[in-house]
């Protein structure tokens, strides 16, 4: 929960700093957290392989915005389908359900949660980066069943594996 007396401190972090973990099949690092913002954001970088992406889910605490760096994703927000690429914008407001995959060999994307909170999931879920790389095969995804427990205490739904859906 944001206090908003309590004063933030200017975040100032160079390629490849702040702290990284293997998140979902992919390298997160994560570059402003609540205890940094005072609960007001969470923004992480991720770099994930081809065909990696999220389980279909639902945020009830956070808007999600997703900036992509490099590469090219399909994104399912809402039922809608949407194709990106390099430059592309996607918000996905809290309550939307939404889930996307990586079409390109690899993508880079900045991902914001507003307000902070998501990074605790990711933290619960991921394990720190053994090396600034994609993570082995062995650490990619954890076992659905635990996955929505966790993502649960922390005001999220899953609702379908990876994939965009069909119907």
């Amino acid at each position: 929960m944001v206090s908003d007396g309590a004063a933030t401190r200017p975040i100032a972090l160079e390629k490849n700093q702040g702290e990284a973990l293997w998140f979902v099949a992919s390298l997160a690092i994560i570059k402003a957290a609540g205890e940094m913002t005072n609960g007001r954001v969470t923004v992480f970088e991720i770099l994930a392989p081809e065909g990696a992406g999220s389980p279909l889910h639902v945020h009830h605490r956070e808007d999600e915005w997703f900036y992509i760096l490099e590469g090219e994703m399909t994104f399912w927000v809402g039922g809608r389908v949407i194709e990106v690429s390099a430059g592309s914008f996607i918000y996905g407001p809290r309550d939307i359900p939404h889930t996307y995959i990586v079409r390109s060999p690899q993508a880079l994307y900045l991902g914001v949660e507003e307000p902070a909170g998501f990074e605790k999931f990711m933290r619960a879920v991921g394990q720190p980066a053994k090396t600034l790389t994609i993570p082995p095969p062995s650490t990619h995804l954890p076992d659905q069943n635990l996955l929505a427990s966790v993502a649960s205490e922390f005001g999220m739904e899953i609702l379908g594996p990876p994939g965009i859906p069909t119907t």
